[in-house]
């Protein structure tokens, strides 16, 4: 019963300071980012000893590589959540604006206004940046924030949250404008899915359980991906060496990511020469490559597992990548839209007829034609940051910035006119 008075009392306060926060002028809140980023940067040294703790307990733990990796911070790390907050106040404020104003026959003016969501709870685990940005990009839209990270990164999501907090109440904004529920009890995640008369949107970021779990249980419209399971498909007309460094990009430079690749398609006409160097490559770089029998014949001599059904819709998060050569671009589209799962897909290939039909027939939330899947972040699409990605086809879908924050209530200029 006390925790259930303490997590309402956190929403409601929230509540009340959303409407405080839509009223904020822009210029009060990139001033306020802009002191938030400078405040994580001055604030470095305590961030990265409390994201140490966090460290030592999840090597205690003997969490995954790939799990140690989303909850490490360093000092590059702790600078790019600060260059988050700046970019985040460089972005225009969608907050207010007035979109497709039409004169009906009537003289009335009819037109959308851009007005904040409400109140946001986000459920995290791991990252730690996640705290930073959904601050950034939950102010900077007018919304109240409540977060609730996992245990793994306790004492880094206070600490980070301490330093943001400070400067929002030290620059007048009401104490509920952002939220960090600080136990680890999980009924606390519970209480939260069912304030459905406090709060206006869940965002689960995580593990695929533990959006399932959120998804199921929720009395709340819930923003969401489960998992990304991404392709990138080498078309018989692929620049070779391009393909090449796409495909490593994609699966090595960050394996533990939602947008990495996690099944690499091939046309026959190019997989005996495209297979085995890129193959010696992955291999090289600790990847454990599972084929189909096809594949599994040209690298013959790679001692290729042999990949099952279940490979082709499983997100490994690891140095674990299927591949599978087909016959077609048509087959390609197929193999994606039965085993993917809507986040992040690409070809490459030099022809346009094939990089059009791709985006076209490719049922996805970010196509990509030339490039790496690993794009697919808000940063890096030109929002400052990202709350979280979504697969969902309502409302938002990929990278969820600021606008993918607000919504829109109708507003209507007369001068006395009645309906007769």
């Amino acid at each position: 019963m006390k925790l259930k008075k303490e997590i309402i009392k956190i929403a409601k306060d929230a509540k009340a300071a959303s409407g405080t926060l839509e009223l904020l002028k822009t210029e009060v809140k990139n001033s306020i980012l802009k002191a938030m980023a400078a405040a994580i940067v001055k604030s470095k040294v305590r961030i990265l000893k409390a994201n140490e703790k966090d460290l030592r307990r999840a090597k205690k733990k003997k969490l995954s590589p790939p799990m140690i990796d989303r909850l490490k911070l360093t000092e590059k790390r702790v600078n790019a959540m600060a260059d988050s907050l700046k970019a985040v106040a460089k972005l225009d404020d969608p907050i207010g604006t007035l979109e497709k104003l039409v004169k009906r026959p009537n003289g009335l003016l009819i037109g959308k206004k851009r007005v904040p969501i409400g109140v946001i709870a986000v459920i995290y685990e791991s990252r730690p940046n996640v705290t930073a940005d959904c601050v950034a990009l939950c102010f900077k839209s007018g919304n109240s924030l409540i977060l609730r990270g996992g245990s793994e990164a306790i004492n880094s999501n206070i600490a980070i949250f301490e330093v943001l907090s400070k400067v929002a109440l030290k620059r007048g904004l009401p104490r509920g404008a952002i939220n960090l529920i600080r136990t680890t009890d999980r009924k606390a995640v519970d209480i939260l899915l069912r304030a459905e008369a406090i709060i206006d949107v869940i965002i689960p970021r995580g593990g695929e359980s533990l959006i399932k779990e959120v998804a199921r249980k929720s009395r709340i419209p819930v923003i969401k991906h489960y998992k990304g399971v991404c392709h990138v498909y080498v078309d018989e007309y692929a620049e070779l060496n391009m393909a090449e460094s796409i495909s490593y990009n994609a699966k090595v430079q960050r394996p533990g990511v939602c947008n990495a690749m996690e099944t690499l398609l091939v046309h026959k006409d190019v997989a005996a020469r495209f297979l085995p160097g890129i193959a010696d490559k992955l291999i090289g770089a600790g990847v454990e490559i599972r084929g189909c029998a096809l594949t599994r014949r040209i690298l013959k001599k790679r001692n290729i597992v042999a990949a099952k059904e279940a490979d082709w819709n499983t997100e490994y998060l690891d140095l674990t990548l299927s591949v599978k050569v087909v016959d077609s671009i048509i087959e390609a589209i197929r193999h994606i839209n039965k085993y993917g799962t809507s986040h992040s897909d690409a070809i490459v290939t030099e022809n346009y007829k094939h990089a059009m039909e791709f985006l076209d027939r490719v049922d996805s939330g970010a196509v990509y034609v030339n490039a790496s899947t690993r794009f697919t972040d808000g940063y890096e699409f030109g929002k400052g940051a990202e709350i979280g990605i979504s697969t969902d086809k309502i409302h938002a879908r990929g990278p969820v910035g600021l606008e993918e924050l607000t919504t829109y209530k109708y507003v209507i200029f007369g001068n006395g006119q009645i309906r007769e």
